[in-house]
């Protein structure tokens, strides 16, 4: 089944020693207009050293639709700090035009109550109103995660009645061990704004995976992310697919390599 090219997008962590321009002129290079941008690159800014207006500017200038920034942590553990990062990084969004901003769960270990989960998204969800900015809310995978499950964050989501929706990853979608049998019941479909993909082939136990291993697609990867898209298109997703790779080997690719892995991948894609 043949994927829209438009719907393919790519994620600034595959180039981290690029400019958001050069980031641009990349992504268009390999007949793509989609990307997003992250508040985690090596200046420590999701516009680097650029305004707001520049970045925008830019992005009009390549034709590209900034989809999301990634990433309001730990969106879940509530407190002054991370409600005023919600509104700068609300406000980012905002002025340079993206769609959505991702919200990741706690990660250290620390458990949080599902009720908890729920007040969280019951709390930010008018700040996103405000700013006029779509929620999404991404579980991870991790054993040390305090959100896991894609079908429990789509259940909180209707439970607090917030018009935001998940990001379906595939590396953490095989990281959590109730995934599939979940997926398979209870999954909304509709209610999937974004899917990431990544590939990855270290052999070593599925529980001791971290991003170090996440590389792009490839034929033998462990996460079966071709499969995992060939189900969500007869499920009927019609979304985005993002190329999220985040392994320290991306820092010495450089542009060729960049575009050859992103052509590669939805070529296998499209097989």
């Amino acid at each position: 089944m043949a994927i829209d090219p438009t719907r393919f997008c790519v994620n600034r962590k595959i180039a981290p020693n690029l400019s958001i321009e050069a980031f641009f002129q990349l992504v268009q290079r390999c007949g793509l207009h989609k990307v997003e941008l992250r508040n985690d690159m090596p200046s420590g800014s999701v516009t680097d050293d650029l305004s707001h207006q520049d970045v925008k500017t830019l992005a009009d200038e390549y034709g590209m639709e900034i989809v999301t920034i990634n990433a309001l942590y730990p969106f879940n553990q509530i407190s002054d700090d991370l409600l005023a990062r919600a509104r700068t990084l609300l406000a980012v969004a905002r002025d340079i035009g993206a769609k959505a901003l991702v919200m990741c769960p706690l990660n250290d270990g620390t458990p949080i109550a599902a009720n908890d989960t729920l007040k969280a998204i019951q709390t930010l969800q008018p700040l996103f109103a405000e700013y006029g900015v779509q929620g999404l809310v991404e579980p991870l995978g991790f054993p040390v995660s305090s959100l896991r499950s894609a079908v429990l964050s789509q259940q909180l989501i209707n439970d607090a009645q917030a018009p935001f929706h998940i990001v379906l990853d595939t590396f953490h979608h095989h990281l959590y061990e109730n995934a599939e049998h979940e997926f398979a019941a209870d999954i909304d479909i509709s209610k999937i704004g974004l899917v990431h993909l990544s590939g990855v082939t270290d052999p070593r136990e599925t529980r001791a995976l971290t991003d170090e291993e996440r590389i792009m697609l490839t034929p033998d990867d462990r996460l079966n992310s071709a499969a995992q898209v060939q189900r969500l298109e007869k499920l009927g997703y019609r979304g985005i697919y993002a190329f999220e790779p985040f392994s320290s080997v991306l820092n010495s690719w450089d542009e060729a390599r960049i575009e050859k892995e992103i052509r590669d991948s939805i070529a296998l894609l499209q097989e």
